[in-house]
């Protein structure tokens, strides 16, 4: 077992310092079915031990539960963690299940004051955007952001899933700390605009599902067969049927270059993911979420792993021909917009 803690880098311009791979919280309680509560307030802890110090979560992960679920975490080690949580998935009266985006200023604050409570802390160390409302001027949404953090509710400001226009727009009404975006293996659309628009403006880019939801591990090979029925991953349609038979075989070539290396495919992944700094000139930190801590052991330890052009080569072709989109509805992402 290693003891070795992650290297760190910095959120942004004037953003936070944290280890150069954070811990995506949401399967803690929410998505991917039962959790062993015990075991993942225990990886909580092992992640902080191995340098983890970014831990996201939002208000909709289980309608508040998760954030409910991390706060004696973050209480006990608030000096030592950055909390980053997001708004803008409103919970409609009556449905539970049915999420509305919502990026006006009373939303926003009504949000706010509620995560506050929940995770029990004075302020947030990182607030996103979860996804854009395009009813509403993006200049508007960060205007309102910016005055909580003059009110000293939060201290930096972050974006999910917006366009590069929609990232230059906004660092045009506050600093955009970092931009949280799915990019994987499998899920690359971000390249295009997204990623050079971060470049130049010296904004972190923070890859949600780098494991691609756990698919490039091989932990599963067909969501519908192999996944529990409340796992939020039997509705994305590049896990099922045909789809998931076409990019099982995509993992091939992931498979050699783990062999390479004696390490595992999510290593692999995760060391792809991790070089994309070197290979955009940005700031990248990976947020893969484990509820077990030999997971974040895994994980971290794949942050010291450096692929060879050959090997990066080798992997190129892969996000090309992946069969199906990252949901099944793909209007409220980036991608969706570019």
């Amino acid at each position: 077992m290693t003891n070795s803690k992650i290297a760190k880098a910095q959120l942004g311009t004037d953003g936070p310092e944290v280890g150069v791979q954070g811990l995506g919280c949401m399967g803690m309680s929410f998505a991917y079915g039962p959790a062993d509560a015990e075991e993942a307030r225990a990886t909580l802890e092992r992640a902080l031990e191995l340098g983890v110090t970014l831990y996201d979560t939002a208000d909709a992960y289980g309608a508040g539960e998760n954030e409910k679920f991390l706060s004696p975490f973050f209480t006990a080690h608030r000096d030592e963690v950055v909390i980053a949580t997001k708004f803008a998935l409103s919970i409609p009266p009556g449905e539970p299940t049915k999420r509305v985006i919502r990026n006006d200023a009373p939303y926003i604050r009504q949000a706010v004051e509620a995560s506050l409570e929940r995770l029990g802390v004075d302020v947030i160390d990182l607030y996103y955007m979860h996804r854009r409302d395009v009813k509403v001027p993006i200049e508007e949404t960060v205007g309102v952001m910016a005055e909580l953090v003059r009110e000293g509710k939060i201290k930096h400001l972050g974006l999910s899933e917006v366009t590069g226009g929609e990232l230059r727009a906004a660092q045009g009404v506050h600093p955009i700390a970092a931009v949280q975006s799915e990019w994987s293996l499998f899920s690359r659309d971000i390249e295009s605009g997204v990623v050079p628009a971060a470049r130049e403006l010296g904004v972190a880019l923070v890859p949600y599902s780098p494991l691609g939801r756990g698919f490039l591990t091989g932990s599963f090979a067909n969501a519908e067969q192999d996944l529990t029925a409340g796992d939020f991953r039997r509705q994305q349609p590049r896990f099922t049927g045909d789809n998931a038979a076409a990019n099982g075989a995509l993992l091939e070539p992931v498979r050699a270059v783990a062999d390479a290396h004696g390490v595992s495919l999510g290593q692999v992944a995760l060391a792809w993911a991790q070089q994309r700094a070197d290979v955009h000139g940005l700031t990248v930190v990976p947020i893969p979420g484990t509820t077990k801590r030999a997971r974040v052991e895994e994980n971290t330890a794949a942050t010291r792993i450096v692929l060879s052009d050959a090997e990066l080569d080798l992997l190129e072709p892969i996000a090309g021909k992946v069969a199906g989109d990252r949901y099944a509805d793909m209007t409220f992402t980036s991608a969706g917009r570019e």
